[in-house]
């Protein structure tokens, strides 16, 4: 199988991060909640995670790293723990449903959300989002990269315009964290809200949100910490505030693995690598007759995916023969991002996602291209 559907999940993960998962499920007890061996082993991996993540990141303090299940849980935790009603967020057209949904449930609540629009090829203008920026303004909330198109908004821009006007800049990294060059304190992000097992190469079932000194973040779960059990509320401190219940340490142990080889190998190596795997594609499928690819290629800042349709064919149809067919894995569907289908047009058709990650090799890139042209010629 050709799998080509890393912007969903990475399935071949480094070798070191299947290996630290059996050992910490045969050796980990539960961290913070125990003073023998197996705990304290435990908590020490949890520990050097949250520092090594700190160092990808630039987050100043390791402490300040929170685990969750995934970005999902991350963001969720960030726009419900930072947005009461009446106040004003900004957000984009580019954004999945783990953004759209809570901040549609915010809005219900009482909070006020303006969405800064997107272009035929998924770009916004940030004249636009400047435009959007009131008194009340609590936050900006947006995408690193589109999960459909690839497209990648400047973020140090929007978190200097962020801060400019005294609001707070939350990031979603689901598409860049691991296979993007990220420094929380360059880039003047709030809240880095991640997941583990897509660009950071880790298991599924982590990831999580490192949080800027002074950044006060209500909890959204309550439970057990470990610490402070007799107090009615959570433990105020950071990261325990956050990490109710017990955490994944399996998952975190093969999470360290995986940042300890992107830390080792280099991101910049890495996104080097992918950027050309993706370009490599590209050029072999624009200008084969019947194929729409979407988004803005003319920035060598964005993820490696490549989103099109082949004539008016539904794209779950094009992905089914890619699958049965060609052997290659890809997604087709809305990738819930639905603000995004309706700025393409795509609404009713929508995509065939083709996304590429640091283990993928050229002759891969080539044959799904041969298969696209295949398919659009039949």
């Amino acid at each position: 199988m050709i799998y080509l559907d890393n912007a969903a999940t990475t399935l071949h993960k480094p070798p070191e991060v299947a290996e630290a998962v059996k050992n910490a499920i045969l050796t980990a007890g539960n961290p913070s909640r125990g003073a023998y061996g197996a705990a304290l082993s435990a908590s020490r991996t949890v520990y050097d995670t949250r520092a090594k993540l700190a160092e990808l990141f630039g987050c100043p303090r390791a402490d300040h790293v929170v685990f969750t299940a995934n970005a999902t849980q991350a963001l969720n935790t960030a726009l419900y723990g930072l947005i009461w009603s009446g106040d004003h967020v900004i957000s984009t057209d580019l954004e999945h449903n783990s953004v759209l949904r809570p901040l549609y449930d915010l809005e219900a609540r009482g909070a006020k959300v303006d969405f800064v629009p997107a272009d035929k090829r998924g770009c916004i203008r940030y004249e636009d989002m400047e435009a959007l920026f009131r008194p009340e303004t609590r936050a900006v909330v947006c995408t690193h990269a589109s999960n459909l198109t690839g497209n990648m908004l400047d973020i140090a821009r929007i978190g200097r315009m962020a801060h400019a006007h005294g609001a707070l800049f939350v990031v979603d990294a689901s598409q860049t964290a691991g296979a993007a060059k990220i420094n929380m304190q360059g880039m003047d992000i709030d809240v880095l809200c991640f997941t583990g097992h897509k660009g950071l190469m880790g298991p599924q079932g982590t990831g999580g949100l490192c949080v800027m000194p002074g950044v006060e973040i209500r909890p959204l779960l309550r439970g057990g910490t470990g610490v402070h059990s007799y107090d009615r509320e959570p433990p105020q401190e950071y990261p325990a505030r956050l990490e109710a219940g017990t955490l994944n340490s399996h998952g975190i142990a093969g999470l360290y693995a995986a940042v300890g080889f992107l830390l080792e190998t280099g991101v910049g190596n890495i996104a080097k690598r992918e950027h050309a795997l993706m370009q490599r594609f590209y050029e072999q499928v624009r200008g084969i007759e019947g194929v729409t690819v979407y988004g803005d290629f003319s920035s060598p800042a964005r993820a490696a995916i490549v989103s099109l349709n082949v004539r008016d064919y539904d794209s779950a149809e094009v992905a089914d023969i890619l699958a049965s067919e060609y052997g290659i894995a890809v997604r087709a569907g809305a990738h819930c991002a639905p603000r995004m289908h309706e700025a393409l047009g795509t609404v009713q058709q929508g995509a065939v996602r083709f996304s590429f990650s640091y283990f993928n090799t050229q002759a891969e890139a080539d044959a799904a291209a041969k298969a696209v042209r295949e398919i659009a010629e039949e």
